[in-house]
């Protein structure tokens, strides 16, 4: 009898404790009201900074001279009349130790590697719809499933969380990438493009060419693809042109708010088979092996491997509003022999919220901890900085962001992945200035004819 009381105190206390977890991370009425005021509406720092090397935010920006989305096949850069305020690089890294990620550092020192730090520009713009979503999720999100912040739950129907930012004040590293996860971006963005390998000895090689529709349809304006995703967040068809040997491999991915779905079609066997090998550590093949595919898009996929920290919020310099080496500059402007041309990736400084996520004691991954910088404005991954069992720096992931201004949102459909202990490179849709490559954003994938179900995919295939 003694052992029953022990055992049913014991659940009990345990359901006290997930209780008063839950009721903790969630955010009270009156913290809410700070958003509006001096936070934004989806969380970020209202105000400048001390010095003014941050500015306030003042709603992002939204036409471009120069730019029209019928005509023009690739995003013009509003900033490029901008000159450097400085660079760091090895011999002067010391006096911005406290704005550099650890990954930045490491490169400075085993490369030679400097960026280029221009005057900071709050370019990310929310729509109303979108911000009134994250006042409403900011009290009622919660994060569920069995396992710690495997999951999302919110007060829209379904008991899902509404189309917007989850967590504006997030209070847990799950919760902030959670926000990453349904980072406000446009519903489709519809690419053409190619990436790049270059090795240690600085040899460049072709990755295979691909024609992408990335999609977030919790943001489709028309409500097109959640129905046909499983109410998926982020949904992609990634279709392969080039070389001959992968044209018309596709992959069909789809990540949902508890798990995630992939398909893989082969034009040769003419069939879709689902591939839920294609996740965490496994290496992507089309790149090379060098990045994994956990780490597309600075981060995609299911958090249970890892214990999320939060951090906390500090000032950074970081990629930001990067149009050269993603749409106004060409693979040869681009490409350095161990580096990306510091004249084509642009850095700013920003407020990111740091987490660190340590792999849990009898988790299988190839990292054994991995730290995120996700900016407070767009809610996107910048930097991914992955470790290996001996808590050395391994991979370095930067992401190449910019602004969707035409459709608001921010768009992370480039990456450059270092490994530092190969000495190699990746650089994925770049250039989409060259011949042949395009970029552009849409509200709705209505009328598109996205082949982004494994039905319309295999009727598709060709030999």
């Amino acid at each position: 009898m003694s052992n029953k009381r022990t055992i049913l105190g014991a659940l009990f206390a345990l359901g006290i404790s997930l209780c008063s977890t839950t009721v903790l991370a969630l955010v009270t009425a009156e913290e809410a009201k700070q958003l509006g005021t001096t936070l934004t509406e989806f969380g970020a720092i209202k105000a400048g900074n001390a010095d003014g090397s941050i500015p306030p935010y003042t709603g992002g920006i939204e036409k471009v001279a120069g730019y029209d989305p019928k005509t023009s096949n690739y995003y013009v850069d509003p900033f490029a009349g901008e000159k450097p305020l400085y660079s760091v690089n090895d011999k002067n890294m010391a006096q911005y130790d406290a704005l550099l990620t650890e990954g930045t550092k490491a490169m400075m020192k085993q490369y030679g590697y400097q960026i280029n730090v221009y005057p900071t520009h709050r370019s990310m713009r929310y729509t109303a719809g979108v911000l009134q979503n994250t006042l409403k999720n900011a009290t009622t999100a919660k994060l569920g499933g069995v396992v710690e912040g495997d999951s999302l739950e919110g007060a829209d129907k379904g008991n899902m969380a509404y189309a917007g930012i989850p967590f504006p004040i997030p209070k847990t590293g799950y919760e902030v990438m959670w926000n990453n996860n349904l980072r406000f971006s446009a519903a489709v963005s519809h690419n053409v493009s190619q990436g790049f390998l270059v090795d240690s000895a600085g040899n460049v090689s072709d990755l295979p060419g691909s024609d992408n529709h990335y999609t977030h349809p919790w943001y489709d304006v028309k409500n097109a693809l959640r129905p046909i995703t499983y109410d998926a967040y982020f949904a992609l068809n990634s279709t392969m042109y080039s070389p001959p040997s992968s044209a018309g491999i596709v992959f069909l991915n789809y990540y949902i708010p508890n798990g995630q779905k992939v398909w893989f079609y082969t034009p040769g066997q003419r069939r879709i088979r689902l591939a839920p090998e294609f996740a965490y550590d496994v290496p992507i093949a089309a790149y090379g092996g060098v990045m994994l595919w956990d780490e597309v898009f600075g981060f995609v996929g299911r958090m249970d491997r890892f214990n999320f920290k939060l951090v906390g919020r500090k000032e950074m310099l970081v990629p930001y509003n990067v149009f050269g080496l993603t749409n106004t500059m060409l693979p040869n402007e681009v490409l350095g022999k161990k580096f990306i041309n510091p004249a084509a990736v642009r850095f700013e400084k920003h407020r990111v919220w740091v987490v660190d996520s340590i792999r849990k004691p009898n988790a299988r991954h190839a990292y054994s901890r991995k730290t995120f910088y996700i900016d407070e404005d767009c809610w996107c991954v910048t930097t991914n900085e992955a470790y290996d069992n001996a808590n050395k720096l391994w991979r370095v992931t930067q992401v190449n962001n910019l602004p969707s201004y035409d459709t608001g949102g921010i768009n992370m459909d480039s990456w450059t992945t270092y490994d530092l202990v190969k000495g190699n490179y990746l650089v994925a849709n770049l250039s989409h200035r060259l011949p042949g490559n395009s970029q552009h954003s849409y509200l709705t994938a209505e009328g598109m004819k996205i082949k982004l179900t494994p039905q319309s995919v295999a009727a598709g295939g060709v030999r």
